[in-house]
């Protein structure tokens, strides 16, 4: 099969979850067989732009014309099956849509968050969950400022949303949701739910699987608000004071909240900052763990880190909301907390330290449950067949004539 990925790379400042997933369906394919392209752009070149340039992304947000001619020419010149999109914001745009219909090529879009019906993605404000955009317009994430904080940063997201959304409902012919809640976010959302696919992302075999009870706690993520740092933090406070839980807590990554982190780390033993590991640091980390921490405060679409948990034979313990809840068996591959709430955190850290040998039937557990539905072969199984699907969607419509607005339909904005 001949693939044509098209991904906006996340800033390389922070670690990106996406841009691994990317990288690894990349891999994947072209490990089985299979040609595969890429069509790029990438957030950490707006540095090197021009004061205008600059000034110009927020415009290029809703609409790149140069993207659409661009990926417009390549198709026709390449003519892959298929085009599977990931990330288009902020350099691509949902021009790409455009680009695929010109040149008569199926789209299939891997959602990796709630960018469809939310424009910063996060379905959270001000740290609580938030569902304001959901099914209507997206005018409160604009005043009450939802990216980074700021109205103005929000503008172009919002205006994207609002023009473009007829556009992407049906200008792609599959969309893969990374999680059945997130399915479930999107299809009350008003999404097409006869497109709208489950296909969990998978994770590479570590080739170490944990043997021993562990040695740490281990929070391996961005250092974030959403991501539970400070719900953590308070939950350690709490074990601390009352004696502790005989391991450590260690906590790699980076991010907003890092100089937080950092300083409320300083001078203790039983926390140890590691800043920004790479990927066999990580790997380390995870199989000599204990049980790898997820308190995220948002409802994540799925989490990348529970998954290389599993798969490196270790529990979890992780927020009881989102995708974690059909990731994570209660009891049987981890521990689910109440969402946002310390004193159920720092009591499930307590339980999973406190038996190891439950502990270790919880890794043996997760890792089955790896093995059964997130490995390398599973994955590219169903994303072959997701990708025939969409294909053969493509051939149905060019054969009874295509009615779908905003398909072919010589948009020349």
């Amino acid at each position: 099969m001949h693939v044509l990925v098209v991904h906006n790379r996340y800033g390389s400042a922070q670690p990106s979850g996406e841009n691994k997933v990317v990288d690894q369906e990349v891999a994947l394919l072209r490990e089985g067989g299979h040609r595969v392209g890429v069509f790029e752009r990438r957030s950490d070149d707006i540095a090197g732009r021009s004061l205008p340039g600059k000034v110009a992304v927020p415009l290029l947000v809703p609409w790149n014309p140069g993207v659409r001619t661009e990926l417009a020419a390549r198709l026709r010149a390449e003519r892959p099956d298929v085009v599977h999109v990931h990330n288009v914001f902020p350099l691509l745009s949902p021009a790409v849509l455009a680009a695929c219909a010109d040149a008569g090529v199926p789209a299939v879009a891997t959602l990796h968050n709630y960018t469809q019906v939310c424009p910063p993605g996060t379905l959270q404000r001000a740290g609580r969950p938030c569902a304001e955009c959901v099914g209507g317009t997206p005018l409160p994430a604009v005043r009450h400022g939802c990216y980074r904080g700021s109205r103005l940063a929000t503008v172009p997201l919002a205006v994207s949303l609002s023009v473009n959304r007829r556009r992407w409902w049906s200008g792609v012919e599959r969309f893969l949701c990374i999680s059945a809640a997130q399915r479930d976010v999107l299809v009350r959302a008003g999404m097409p739910a006869e497109r709208l696919a489950v296909k969990h992302n998978f994770v590479p075999d570590p080739g170490t699987v944990r043997t021993g009870p562990g040695e740490h706690l281990l929070y391996l993520g961005r250092l974030a608000e959403a991501k539970g740092v400070r719900l953590l933090m308070a939950a350690w406070d709490a074990l601390a004071a009352d004696g502790g839980v005989g391991v450590p807590l260690v906590i790699a990554g980076t991010g907003p909240l890092e100089p937080e982190v950092t300083a409320w780390a300083a001078g203790r033993d039983d926390v140890r900052s590691v800043g920004l590991y790479d990927t066999a640091q990580c790997r380390e980390a995870v199989a000599r763990s204990v049980a790898v921490v997820a308190p995220s405060t948002w409802l994540e679409a799925f989490g990348l880190v529970v998954v290389e948990a599993m798969a490196a034979g270790v529990p979890t313990v992780a927020a009881g909301h989102g995708a974690f809840v059909e990731l994570v068996e209660d009891g049987v591959t981890g521990l689910l907390h109440r969402p946002g709430d310390a004193a159920s955190l720092a009591s499930c850290l307590r339980r999973i330290t406190a038996a190891p040998d439950g502990g270790r039937e919880m890794g043996r557990a997760a890792r089955r449950r790896y093995e059964q539905d997130f490995s390398p072969a599973v994955g590219l199984e169903r994303l072959l067949a997701e990708y025939r699907t969409a294909i053969a969607g493509r051939s149905a419509l060019a054969r009874g004539g295509d009615s779908r607005a905003g398909r072919g339909d010589g948009d020349s904005r």
